[in-house]
């Protein structure tokens, strides 16, 4: 007898899981809406083809345009399944069944998983920065490497985003398992030493945060994470089975790009937004986005409270100078995970700037909410009157949704680190991308303690993603990138410094590496930094990553990440700049993504790398 499989029973078998995706009409057209109508719907006045164009074409045409032809850089912006949803509903044709991109049976992990270690016990990396208080130190017992064992790491193996151009996640690694994902929407679960795979899940939307894992109802280990479509998921992460899913906002631009955080049986979400960078269009009704946090239930997925940056909703305000409604207050996006403080009962994020004017009184601040009702407990504004966004700059075509071109855009996007030991007065620990690194007091509603500043800043920063503290220093990456034009000058930005938590002094800055010959190239360290005892860990957009002496920020090892790999899952790989996220340091191991395609990145890559000592 000949035994057929549908293609979802092939896809369960090799432990594939797709979720719902955006495939109904109304959620296509909402995306279509959302990020195409301003140039495809224009009335002539764009060069764009309009909607009855469209659909002379294919599906199978349009998906093209977006993955590899004129539309690219937009469509590196929408995940895999918002491409294809995108592509059937301005054809008014169904793609074929195409399944997703191939990943041959061999590179999934054979025999049974009941032997998945489910304990939340030993070495581990569980979600963005390793604590509840941000730190990013990986101590001595968890990160089975020495600073003198640093200089004999090899790679190990590599792996593969099917068909993506960035690979910037933080990697989470538990359990003798690693937890990563990509901009195209797909969760892995790899084996940490080998690299197999033990589920992969397609999501609605990419994913450029953090997976946290916990237990669940049943006392199982659950995966919380959130997507770009702003929705919250949680999965049996020994399966990969979905349990809930929440949207978490419905305003179309709304987006998590911070990693989510899971204290007390919540889970605390920040929402940001990608509507700053539409409003670079003169046509566009420039802005409604409130920043806010969310508190779920972690077993059913279920609200418990939400909590706005910005008091009222948005109002109209007056016509912009392009004939466009504008309306206002608007912003204060939280772009990192929030920092939980359970002794204070406290929660605190950084906020970013406002998008319109009025300026909103919480926008570029640090805010101190309390954990189980939300309510704001007191705020520190560090720079008032901050209000940008993608119409600003001297390179924007028009001006038209700019309220004040003299902002310096200087935003929150690195959460705070809470210093709490023996020795060091209680402080929060913050770097902006103005440059500065700021020492707050929580017991004084934010009264600054010191402050010092380590780089340049601007709007590319200044400090991005996220510091490291190791109890005695706090260490900073510099991205400090310059534009000449439309186009980044290679020789801006970058460094590593290091600074007192007790006094704020500068104790070393080391400067970025010259490229020499090398292009293309650039110093920019974005990427959030990672710390053992006695070394740090730094990646780059020159796609090097490298590693500092704590004490005095000589660079000890350094790799090349922006060169092709043979993977272990059979996809052809290549790294390329460095952002987003830091490396994991786990039980002798060291785990980094490679490839950035978005905003200062200059090599776009597909790569995730695992090291070990030789």
């Amino acid at each position: 007898m000949r035994i057929s499989m549908t293609r979802f029973q092939v896809l369960l078998a090799f432990g594939i899981l797709v979720l719902a995706v955006p495939a109904s009409a109304q959620e296509a057209a909402a995306l279509f809406k959302t990020f195409c109508a301003t140039c495809h719907e224009s009335d002539g006045e764009s060069r764009a083809p309009e909607r009855d164009v469209l659909k002379l074409m294919s599906p199978e045409q349009i998906l093209s345009a977006l993955e590899k032809g004129s539309m690219a850089k937009v469509g590196a912006e929408r995940s895999r399944a918002e491409r294809r949803a995108l592509a059937e509903y301005l054809s008014g044709k169904r793609l074929g069944d195409a399944p997703l991109a191939a990943i041959p049976p061999s590179a999934y992990c054979r025999g049974s998983a009941s032997g998945f270690e489910s304990s939340l016990s030993g070495p581990a990396w569980n979600g963005w920065g390793v604590t509840q208080a941000n730190t990013r130190f990986q101590p001595a017992r968890d990160a089975g490497i020495s600073a003198n064992a640093v200089s004999r790491l090899k790679l190990k193996w590599a792996f593969g985003f099917p068909g993506a151009t960035s690979a910037s996640s933080q990697p989470v690694v538990l359990g003798g398992r690693v937890y990563i994902s990509s901009w195209e929407g797909d969760v892995f679960s790899l084996d940490a030493k080998t690299g197999c795979i033990h589920w992969r899940l397609e999501t609605e939307a990419g994913i450029r945060s953090a997976i946290t894992l916990g237990r669940g109802a049943s006392n199982g280990l659950v995966a919380y994470f959130s997507d770009l479509a702003a929705n919250a998921y949680a999965v049996d992460a020994s399966s990969g089975k979905l349990l809930w899913k929440t949207k978490l906002d419905p305003y179309p631009l709304a987006r998590v790009s911070g990693a989510l955080k899971l204290s007390g049986g919540l889970l605390y979400v920040p929402v940001s937004s990608r509507e700053e960078s539409m409003a670079a269009d003169p046509r566009y009704s420039c802005c409604r986005f409130r920043g806010s946090v969310v508190a779920l239930d972690a077993v059913t997925g279920k609200q418990v409270w939400k909590t706005f940056m910005i008091s009222d909703e948005a109002h109209p305000t007056q016509v912009s100078s392009a004939g466009v409604q504008s309306w206002g207050p608007s912003g204060a996006a939280v772009w990192s995970s929030p920092t939980i403080d359970e002794k204070r009962n406290a929660l605190y994020v950084g906020t970013g700037n406002s998008y319109s004017a009025p300026v909103a009184p919480m926008s570029d601040s640090i805010v101190a909410m309390d954990l189980k009702s939300g309510k704001i407990l007191w705020f520190r504004q560090i720079t008032p009157n901050d209000t940008w966004n993608g119409s600003c700059p001297e390179t924007a075509g028009d001006h038209a949704n700019c309220a004040n071109q003299e902002a310096p855009d200087y935003d929150f996007a690195s959460p705070p680190i809470l210093v709490e030991q023996l020795g060091s007065r209680p402080m929060l620990i913050v770097g902006q991308k103005s440059g500065v690194l700021f020492a707050l007091d929580p017991d004084s509603k934010g009264d600054l303690l010191w402050e010092q500043r380590v780089g340049v800043g601007g709007t590319s920063g200044g400090i991005m993603w996220g510091s490291a503290m190791d109890g005695e220093r706090v260490y900073a990456a510099l991205s400090d990138s310059k534009r000449v034009g439309r186009v980044i000058d290679p020789n801006s930005g970058g460094g590593l410094a290091a600074v007192d938590i007790k006094t704020g002094k500068l104790l070393w800055k080391t400067p970025h590496p010259d490229c020499g010959s090398r292009k293309p190239c650039g110093k920019v360290q974005a990427a959030a930094v990672t710390a053992i005892p006695g070394v740090v860990f730094s990646g780059s957009v020159d796609g090097r990553l490298r590693v500092y002496s704590a004490v005095d920020g000589r660079i000890i090892w350094e790799f090349n990440t922006a060169q092709a790999f043979s993977t272990v899952n059979g996809v052809k790989a290549r790294g390329g700049s460095i952002s987003d996220g830091g490396v994991a340091v786990v039980d002798g191991m060291v785990f980094a993504n490679s490839g950035y395609s978005h905003h200062s990145g200059i090599i776009p890559g597909n790569a995730f790398l695992a090291f070990g000592l030789e």
